[in-house]
């Protein structure tokens, strides 16, 4: 229940007015002091009805079940704040009875509804998906760095924006793009090649040698390796340009990102401001958060503007248009010159933020589990070119084929990782309006929790092992009748399949479903793919401090996407013979 800023204002104000015109000769501080007691007790008799009457006793969300306990004041805030997002969830859908909600109370017993029957998901998605928008918190506070583009767009703005940029993102086109995924990919396997001889060489007896060390083996983040390589292949596939990120760890925009995404407890605060004050004053705080996200702001927008003058530049000369999302957009005439800007940030940020964070905990869980991680490499040698091959080659150039068909077991991995550590654990909706879920009456300004994590490991839907790690369940017998119609494959073996044996299409909750579906879904998959099958294919990983990274202590931290507070250093050894 946001706070009525604009009610108890201008009632203060005109009670202020009032009082000034029956006693003329009062003074301007009179004024000031009538104004700021009325709406102090505006304020303080909201906030006793918020807090403790609306939640307690006159909420038609009471009689939800949801989870026992919790503060008098901060309801399960306590429980939220001190376990990585979406883990308290998580255990809530798997051991409160539920008929698709539960309901909780957040901080100053804010309610939350977390939603997780097929049914429910499905009208939140689907069915009455424009009854639910972002909050307007949530906006102002990615606003700034991701655009106000197709991923905060509402209503018919947001119908307009993705019919307009959907051919860039069709079918055909991403599967087009698999040479270029490839090859970006290969280009940060020789990069990271070339760093761990480089730090195997000073370790050696004799620091000038430049041969190959028995054993080639170096600590990496992975984290900041696979933002510059998916920073690349957005920069080539999506915009026509090429960042030279994975060259250059130095790259303003690489180390923008890094500085902006990297989690801090100031910006934990002002997201928690954020819940109670004005977007516009909640950036205004001097603080240095607000500081570096303008900067960021102004090196993206200014990024982004070079980009469109470029690519109009080209387009006016008549030369072949390209198929990427600026040239689509730009195309459709739909988008003015600043709206490009906000479409161009949006896909720039979330393009290559969530690719790079599944793959960091792509390699966080094949370093907890050897046995899958050995048995992917051996499938990748069999049927991918070394990225030795001369690039250029027909012998190094990877296909849709190649990705989507003769690997079943990457895409088992791909699909498992997907559904264990979606990129982002949790989405927040408001309902705009009156409405319902489940025929549960739900009030204008509830707030509505989507989380994947919780979704995607829920016993009722993907049955007891639902916690966990088994890339095998998304592979099925490659025979006529066993692998169904949603599998692909070339025959023999195994085949991938698209479900992983849940019950229903919204037990995999990563992208979400519906017109809010993540536009780009099709590109991130087989964007992962091919980074992580020539990561694999090269590269040996294992945890540098496992105890450190046991996965019930590791700290995550959750800002656009979720990864290791504190980075995901491995020990990556290059495995000869490919």
């Amino acid at each position: 229940m946001g706070l009525p800023w604009r009610f108890m204002s201008i009632s203060s104000l005109a009670t202020a007015i009032f009082l000034a015109s029956q006693h003329p000769h009062r003074s301007k501080w009179d004024f000031l002091a009538t104004f700021t007691a009325t709406w102090s007790l505006l304020f303080l008799a909201w906030a006793v009805w918020a807090v403790f009457l609306w939640p307690k006793l006159f909420s038609p969300l009471r009689g939800l079940p949801g989870p026992e306990g919790g503060h008098w004041l901060m309801g399960q805030y306590h429980t939220i704040r001190s376990q990585p997002s979406g883990r308290p969830q998580t255990e809530w859908v798997n051991n409160i009875r539920h008929d698709g909600l539960i309901r909780y109370l957040f901080l100053f017993n804010q309610e939350r509804v977390l939603v997780t029957s097929p049914k429910a998901l499905a009208e939140v998605l689907v069915t009455r998906n424009y009854d639910f928008v972002k909050p307007a918190a949530v906006r102002w506070s990615v606003s700034t760095i991701l655009g106000v583009g197709l991923l905060l767009a509402e209503g018919d703005e947001h119908k307009l924006q993705r019919k307009k940029l959907m051919p860039a993102f069709a079918f055909r086109h991403v599967k087009d793009l698999y040479p270029v995924f490839w090859s970006k990919s290969v280009d940060g396997v020789r990069a990271m090649t070339e760093q761990i001889l480089t730090d195997s060489n000073k370790t050696d007896d004799d620091p000038t040698s430049t041969t190959t060390p028995p054993t080639a083996m170096s600590v990496l983040e992975i984290g900041a390796w696979a933002s510059r390589i998916t920073l690349d292949i957005i920069g080539v596939a999506g915009l026509g340009h090429d960042f030279g990120a994975i060259r250059d760890p130095d790259n303003p925009l690489v180390v923008t990102y890094q500085r902006v995404f990297k989690p801090s407890r100031q910006g934990q605060l002002l997201g928690l401001l954020g819940l109670f004050l004005p977007g516009r004053l909640v950036q205004m705080l001097p603080v240095k958060r607000n500081e570096d996200v303008v900067q960021a702001s102004r090196v993206i927008r200014s990024t982004c503007r070079d980009l469109i003058r470029e690519k109009k530049e080209k387009l006016a000369q008549k030369q072949l248009p390209d198929m990427d999302i600026l040239s689509v957009a730009l195309e459709s005439g739909t988008f003015t010159d600043e709206n490009l800007v906000d479409q161009m940030m949006t896909f720039l940020a979330a393009g290559h933020e969530t690719t790079a964070s599944a793959m960091t905990w792509a390699v966080y869980m094949l370093c907890l589990h050897p046995d899958v991680q050995s048995r992917l490499r051996a499938e990748i040698r069999a049927h991918l070119p070394s990225p030795d091959h001369h690039p250029g080659s027909d012998s190094a150039t990877v296909t849709a084929i190649d990705i989507d068909r003769r690997l079943p077991y990457l895409s088992a991995v791909c699909s498992e990782v997907l559904r264990y550590f979606a990129p982002v654990p949790m989405t927040l909706r408001e309902a705009a309006v009156d409405t319902s879920l489940n025929g549960q009456k739900i009030p204008k300004g509830t707030r509505i929790m989507l989380c994947p994590w919780a979704v995607n490991k829920d016993v009722s839907l993907w049955g007891d092992d639902a916690g966990v790690f088994n890339p095998d369940r998304w592979l099925a017998s490659s025979g006529p009748s066993a692998a169904g119609e949603n599998s692909e494959g070339d025959g023999g073996g195994e085949k991938a399949t698209t479900s992983g044996g849940a019950s229903s299409n919204y037990a995999f909750m990563t992208f979400l479903h519906g017109p809010r579906s993540c536009i780009g879904q099709g590109f991130a998959k087989a964007e992962f793919a091919c980074i992580l099958a020539s990561w694999i294919g090269r590269f040996e990983f294992s945890l540098k401090n496992e105890e450190e990274y046991d996965e019930n202590k590791v700290d995550i931290k959750y800002g656009i996407t979720a990864r290791p507070a504190k980075g995901l250093y491995v020990n990556a050894t290059v495995v000869e013979g490919w």
